[in-house]
């Protein structure tokens, strides 16, 4: 009874990580984990529970370089008497296995460093209930408004501080940055036509989606064809649709601007001359034949 108590109050328990890894900057080279911090706290109250961190000692210390930097980087001297991966596995396994996992970019990058660091050491990486990644989640709720939506903005953009690129100091980062951006979205969803308005995305960050948007259909705001009596929002929320860039390629056209034009390839002259024929012919024939004619023409 008390494991099944424990293993249901495991999977309620959310586990905030993030990892720190050497940086591969030759073909061929791979990501040595170099540190691992995580909290884990409660959905309901945010409640730290429990916290872990250690440094990590790389297969390769050479990997690593002798100085960071970053101010309160990982040096090689750091780490070169830290425990392997292979002596914390155990404790990093008991953390994450079996709970929810969250972290900023974790889809992309952590989850992929721990699975690797697992199999390194010839053992069964942990398994989630579930992964909450804050990139693609404050990215869908909050909007670009903080502009890149990496950890330094968003931190940058409420005040929090300079991020430290250490895994316990950036998990706290991260579940601030949740918290506020959590606040926010309740006082607009409150008073929606209020806030929303008022408080606009950051005019200072453009991407390329949107600056190719703004050049194929001009803000009415820097157009002089438009007058203050016929101008229109955007949107509800006056934002131009974003979408995630996929190739550097100018998008295609739309098709509402590729208007075929029948008689483009012929002079007006030769175009007159074949409606007078057809008119001729016509003149003692049925109406369905005239149609047939025509709609030949103008093909």
């Amino acid at each position: 009874m008390t494991i099944s108590n424990f293993s249901r109050e495991s999977a309620s328990e959310i586990v905030f990580f993030d990892i720190e890894t050497t940086v591969p900057n030759k073909a061929g080279q791979r990501f040595w984990v170099l540190e691992f911090g995580a909290i884990v706290v409660c959905p309901r109250k945010l409640i730290e529970l429990e916290s872990y961190c250690t440094l990590i000692r790389p297969g390769d210390l050479f990997a690593v370089a002798e100085r960071s930097g970053r101010s309160d980087g990982i040096t090689r001297e750091a780490v070169a008497n830290a425990p392997s991966f292979e002596d914390v596995a155990d404790k990093i396994f008991s953390i994450l296995d079996g709970r929810i996992w969250a972290g900023h970019n974790i889809r992309r990058f952590d989850c992929i460093r721990i699975k690797e660091a697992f199999s390194e050491v010839g053992r069964p990486a942990p398994e989630p209930i579930g992964v909450i990644d804050s990139l693609g989640v404050l990215t869908e709720k909050f909007g670009r408004r903080a502009g890149n939506m990496k950890m330094a903005s968003l931190a940058t953009y409420f005040g929090l501080g300079q991020q430290k690129h250490r895994s316990l100091d950036d998990v706290r980062m991260n579940l601030e940055v949740l918290k506020h951006c959590a606040t926010v979205l309740f006082l607009e969803s409150s008073l929606p036509n209020v806030l929303q308005a008022k408080w606009p995305s950051n005019p200072s960050v453009t991407t390329r989606s949107r600056s190719v948007l703004e050049s194929r259909f001009p803000s009415p705001l820097n157009d002089k064809r438009y007058s203050s009596s016929t101008m229109t929002l955007r949107s509800n929320s006056g934002k131009y649709p974003c979408r995630e860039e996929t190739s550097r390629k100018s998008p295609p056209m739309s098709v509402a601007y590729h208007r075929a034009v029948p008689y483009a390839t012929e002079s007006l002259g030769k175009m007159t001359a074949r409606v007078r024929n057809l008119l001729c012919k016509a003149q003692n024939k049925p109406l369905n034949t005239f149609l047939r004619h025509s709609h030949s023409l103008l093909r």
